[in-house]
């Protein structure tokens, strides 16, 4: 939708939103006026394990990437072990073609913060955090004007509740490097995932290194398995709480139950975020924001830079995990950058290939320099010097990429590339033979600044990062 508080009113399939419905909630008024403040006070009175029993009925599964069942998440947590626990929301959304979280802040940013209170209290956490980046001003503008309201309204209760400003890097929003930044350091994947090494941990992360207790308090905080959830998995959740696991379940498929927000950008007419329930198919969202253009049809569709990219012919895939897995990708943060049939799929594969090589942070030898092996031989073949060799070079690449890797941003870069080679070959034979039919050229990547009334803003800066995380003049 050009706009989330319109997307009730444009969604074209059947229902309308649950997460974005209405206007913008302007105050803790407001948001009290239309239900909020209830999935809170029945948390409180269920308790941990009834609250985590009643997000596992709902069936909510994380809407972040992979799907993972939330309530399994918070139980792991919750029966985690440790001297402490913490809660995280992350709201570092940096995938290309990804605006679904910071369309949630800006709509209802109580319900992302009632949802992690809810998740703090269910998993026993000493502290809670929100995590953004330092560029996203509008969002953290509206986060803390909510923090400042919740804490007079008395909803914390000794229950501290931190922003965190991150640096741009789209490592900062990986899980692992988001419990870095929240310490003060860069945003460098950790090993272990959040619930088995989370915050201020103390314990060996592998046998050899340990840290002191943090400033403030006592030693001994073992593993303190940390929770980490994205905005709109805990709005979400917060719904859910407010509304019962069975109203939830009403829409979507019973693998993959309630509504998503989708982000719809790239060839489009209407490029902008809605909320859907879970089934509804691909062409249906892509419709819903105006299509391609007259006299051009759908050639690509990537659900962001994490899966495979899929072809015109899958546009009826149903939006859930199951049925997108079974087409050979994967749903995602269900943000979708569309192609139409002028776009040459050689140019955006060399385009995110190279945004994946720099923004890969070089603790792992295999991805950091695989990566940049991988976008050379992508931008030989492009301009037309390329050769078998280049794609002899690729294909090696890509089988050792992944080694050792700590995050999946180098399982991305295999995935990715490896799909575009799979289904665009004749692109490929093209650019082989020194031409191409395209003159779409350095195409901007999809990294998304700012996307409004049917406008989206792409961060020009980032065709100019270097390796190094530094930028050229």
């Amino acid at each position: 939708m050009t706009d989330p508080a319109d997307a009730d009113d444009h969604s074209g399939v059947g229902i309308g939103p649950r997460i974005l419905s209405g206007a913008p909630v302007v105050s803790l008024e407001d948001h009290l006026s239309r239900g909020g403040g209830a999935a809170l006070a029945r948390a409180l009175e269920l308790g941990p394990e009834a609250t985590i029993a009643e997000v596992n009925a709902a069936g909510l599964r994380g809407r972040g990437g992979a799907g993972f069942p939330a309530g399994r998440k918070w139980d792991s947590i919750l029966n985690g072990g440790g001297r402490h626990h913490f809660a995280v929301c992350n709201a570092a959304e940096g995938e290309p073609g990804t605006f679904k979280d910071r369309a949630v802040l800006r709509h209802n940013p109580y319900a992302v913060l009632e949802g992690l209170l809810v998740a703090a209290h269910s998993v026993g956490a000493l502290e809670a955090f929100i995590a953004l980046k330092a560029s996203f001003g509008a969002e953290l503008t509206r986060t803390r004007t909510a923090i400042a309201e919740l804490a007079d309204a008395g909803w914390l209760e000794g229950l501290n509740v931190t922003v965190v400003e991150g640096p741009e890097e789209y490592l900062f929003g990986e899980e692992k490097a988001l419990l870095e930044v929240i310490e003060g350091n860069e945003p460098l994947p950790r090993w272990l995932p959040p619930f088995l090494h989370g915050l201020f941990a103390t314990a060996p992360q592998l046998g050899w290194e340990s840290a002191e207790a943090e400033p403030g308090h006592d030693a001994g905080h073992e593993s303190n398995p940390t929770l980490v959830n994205n905005a709109e998995t805990l709005a979400q959740a917060a719904w859910i709480l407010a509304n019962g696991a069975e109203v939830f379940r009403s829409v979507g498929t019973d693998e993959s139950p309630g509504t998503v927000i989708c982000t719809v950008v790239g060839d489009v007419e209407l490029p902008g975020v809605v909320e859907v329930p879970m089934g509804t198919s691909l062409r249906q969202v892509i419709e819903a924001c105006g299509g391609v253009a007259d006299g051009r049809a759908v050639k690509a569709v990537l659900p962001g830079v994490a899966n495979a990219v899929l072809a015109a012919e899958h546009l009826d895939v149903p939006l859930t995990h199951e049925h997108f897995a079974a087409v050979g990708s994967g749903l995602g943060a269900a943000g979708f950058i569309v192609y139409d049939d002028s776009a040459c799929m050689v140019e955006v594969a060399a385009m995110l290939s190279r945004f994946l090589y720099v923004e890969s942070c070089g603790q792992c030898p295999p991805c950091k320099l695989g990566t940049g092996a991988i976008t050379d031989a992508l931008d030989r073949i492009r301009d037309g010097d390329g050769t078998d060799g280049d794609l002899d070079t690729i294909q090696r690449r890509l089988e050792v990429v992944a080694d050792g890797n700590r995050c999946y941003l180098p399982v991305q870069e295999r995935e990715l590339i490896s799909s575009f080679l799979r289904t665009f070959p004749e692109d490929v034979v093209t650019h082989l033979d020194g031409r191409c039919g395209s003159d779409r050229v350095d195409l901007p990547v999809p990294k998304i600044i700012d996307l409004a009334n049917g406008v989206v803003t792409y961060d020009e800066r980032q065709a100019r990062k270097r390796p190094d995380w530094t930028y050229t003049d």
